[in-house]
């Protein structure tokens, strides 16, 4: 698991509605940003920070190596935040004696608006939206103020804070989550690691501007069609849904792993999903249920 993010998003997987519809990203308007209580997910109110990504690795004989870089930007404490990534991957195999070599280049980038999920696909040249209902599951869990409550979830799904860690003039807490290590600081993860199949990933901040002024342009999103994704609901629709999460997490706490798993593989679009083995479901399965005794013992 990348952080306990992942993990809340995954349990949204049966708050879901089939309306799928086409806007102009001009035309499109949505009414969340009144929508109260807000969510604080970090303790800083603006930011920007920088990474570089690194991958190394090898797997059934094929050597993996890759790099690229990320951007973060966020205001009124995380609410509003989007993050785009560009990297290049590089596989070399070797069979028979022959070499082959593979290059492949993503480029991502999504966005949060006070509960309105953005994700870009820049091959297609579309943006897809849906209501982000991970932020309402953290608005349960932690009363709005995600980073007071934090600590003890991630305890609660088996992570250790393990020490602190100085990290470019800034004191990390540095936690170990099933073996992905990482620093954070006020919510914020400034470093990454981890190892799954045998391919290691990095991510890395080298530039961190906090509490200073963001520009509205990093904000901005390329000027493609938005397409309502499976999962959007209309406010007043929403709202009803939120009200009855308590009823959905209790079907979700009674599901076996199959039953669950079969449903969660549906979800086409998370790619965290699909790219998991049969021991990472079974573990996130784990994870899952203990989040929700605990939601159930307040």
């Amino acid at each position: 698991m990348k952080n306990l993010s992942i993990l809340i998003a995954i349990l949204t997987v049966t708050i879901a509605c089939n309306r799928n519809s086409t806007k102009s990203a001009n035309n499109l308007s949505i009414k969340t940003e009144q929508q109260e209580p807000k969510l604080k997910r970090y303790e800083v109110k603006t930011g920007a920070v920088k990474y570089k990504l690194s991958i190394t690795g090898s797997v059934l004989g094929s050597e993996i190596l890759g790099s690229g870089t990320e951007n973060l930007y966020f205001k009124d404490w995380g609410n509003i935040e989007l993050v785009e990534e560009k990297s290049t991957r590089t596989t070399n195999t070797t069979i028979f004696g022959k070499k082959n070599t593979d290059i492949s280049t993503t480029h991502t980038m999504s966005k949060l608006n006070n509960g309105e999920s953005y994700q870009v696909d820049f091959n297609r040249k579309q943006i897809f939206l849906r209501r982000d209902m991970a932020m309402e599951l953290n608005k349960k869990f932690a009363n709005g103020a995600v980073h007071k409550t934090g600590k003890k979830m991630l305890e609660e799904v088996g992570g250790k804070l393990i020490g602190n860690q100085n990290f470019l003039g800034y004191d990390c807490e540095l936690w170990d989550v099933h073996g992905a290590k990482q620093l954070m600081y006020k919510g914020i993860v400034l470093k990454l690691e981890m190892t799954i199949m045998g391919v290691k990933t990095v991510k890395e901040a080298v530039s961190i501007q906090l509490n200073a002024n963001v520009a509205d342009s990093n904000f901005k999103l390329p000027d493609f069609p938005i397409i309502k994704e499976e999962g959007f609901m209309d406010n007043e629709e929403y709202e009803d849904e939120v009200e009855n999460m308590d009823a959905k997490m209790e079907k979700l706490s009674k599901m076996s792993f199959t039953e669950w798993k079969k449903m969660a593989l549906t979800d086409k679009d998370n790619e965290d999903i699909q790219q998991m083995s049969e021991e990472e479901l079974q573990q996130t399965y784990e994870m899952m249920q203990k989040v929700i005794r605990m939601q159930q013992k307040k």
